[in-house]
């Protein structure tokens, strides 16, 4: 079950249509099917990486890289009063897909502490 992909490597590999906001050689940017806030990207790298604390040394430059591609789409898709970037990384986290991702979300008032 372990090698099953996740359903981000489908939408990666046109498997199943995703609505896709960018996409480069390192990562996709999707919009989440259940959005949180009038903007809601997810920005997952091509490398799938179950999850942030399941990532090495050798991905610094891919996850530097889905935090510029997260700054780029949130400047394009906000309305620039700001934009939350969150990473769920376990299920007490709120992760539900085991496969590295980063949302972008924006064009509302958020609280905090958040969840």
């Amino acid at each position: 079950m372990a090698d099953e992909k996740t359903i981000f490597s489908k939408i990666i590999d046109r498997e199943i249509p995703g609505n896709i906001e960018f996409e480069d050689e390192k990562c996709i940017v999707l919009h989440d099917l259940n959005p949180q806030a009038p903007v809601h990207l997810l920005v997952i790298p091509k490398k799938p990486i179950p999850r942030l604390s399941e990532s090495d040394a050798g991905d610094a430059e891919l996850l530097g890289h889905l935090l510029r591609v997260a700054q780029q789409v949130a400047g394009e898709c906000t309305d620039g009063s700001g934009f939350r970037v969150v990473i769920n990384n376990g299920a007490k986290a709120g992760e539900t897909v085991p496969h590295l991702h980063v949302h972008v979300l924006g064009n509302r008032s958020m609280s905090w502490p958040p969840g």
